[in-house]
Order: structure tokens, then sequence, then C-alpha cells
């Protein structure tokens, strides 16, 4: 059978519309074991702990280490020059003997030094001839050269040490300039 039953009117009562978000009440959830709460904060605050604990242990770790590996390289770069002591100490037994050996001597000692600073990478640079590069030189004097170019470094006081990626110390040099 058909359904012959009035349709509701404005004026009977109908279902109630449902209110707007903004006014329905909040849904209410029951409150956590408040035991629970403080087990779950004691754990965190010991994994805190125990991290904080881990990091400084960690720094110290670093530090022992750092100091080992710079104490390791104290000995290294020491050990290297022992045998510059040795032929000094040569020399010197033989001055007596043959005062021309001093001097064989000394030259020995310069190139055994010249071989400990290129092996620890700083090797000995040949600057005359070359473009003066405030990088690697420190200009000491300017003379005036007609055979060269300005700025070409014309002589070499104190040498300068390193390669392309480390410099030691940069070289003195005298560079000419133009006539005036």
């Amino acid at each position: 059978m058909p359904d012959t039953s009035p349709e509701p009117r404005g004026d009977t009562p109908g279902p109630e519309p449902e209110p707007p978000p903004e006014q329905m009440p909040a849904v209410v959830e029951p409150e956590p074991d408040s035991a629970a709460l403080r087990q779950r904060i004691t754990e965190l605050e010991d994994q805190s702990l125990r991290t904080m604990a881990d990091l400084d242990n960690l720094r110290k770790r670093h530090a022992r280490e750092l100091t080992l590996a710079r104490e390791e390289e104290r000995v290294q770069v020491a050990s290297s020059w022992l045998p510059v002591l040795d032929t000094l100490d040569l020399a010197l037994a033989h001055a007596e003997a043959d005062p021309a050996s001093i001097v064989a001597g000394v030259a020995a000692v310069r190139e055994q030094a010249l071989q400990v600073l290129n092996q620890l990478g700083y090797p000995r640079r040949d600057d005359e001839g070359t473009q003066f590069d405030p990088a690697w030189h420190e200009a000491v004097a300017a003379v005036p050269d007609d055979d060269r170019p300005a700025g070409t470094v014309v002589q070499v006081v104190r040498p300068g040490y390193g390669g392309a990626a480390r410099q030691l110390r940069p070289a003195a040099v005298v560079v000419a300039r133009e006539d005036e």
C-alpha cells in the first residue's frame, strides 16, 4: 500500500535540525590514568638523562682521542728531525779534525731539513722570475729593472715554503718596478 500520510507542514513538529559545529558539545574522552602518565614522564626523563650522559661521554672520548692524535703527530714530526740532529752531531765531532768538514756537514743538514719540510708537505719554493702574488709573496723592496716587467720577483730574500694546498710562510721578495 502506498503511504498516504500527509507531508509534514511547517507547523507540525519534525526532527530538530543539528546545531552548527561551534555550538556542538565537545566530546569528553575519559581521562587517562594519572599513574600511567607519571610512569611515562619518569621514563622520558630517564631517557633524556641517559642521552645527555651519552653525549657527555662522547665529548670526553673525542677530547681524549684528539689529544692522543695530536701527541702522535708531534712524535712523528719530532722523529723527522732526529736525522738532522744526528748529522749536526757528526759535523761537530769532525770539526776539529777537518774544518772543511763543517761546511760539508752544514750543507748536509740543510738538505735533510729541506727533505723533512718537503715530507711534511711544505716544499721550498723557487720564486725568482715569477710574477708577484700577494698570497705567496711578501714584498720587502721594489727596484727599477728595465730587463723584467713590473711586478716580477727579481730576488728572494727569504724563501717561502708550502704547496698549492697550504703555505707555511710566504717568500720575502724584491719586486721589479717601472723606472720613474
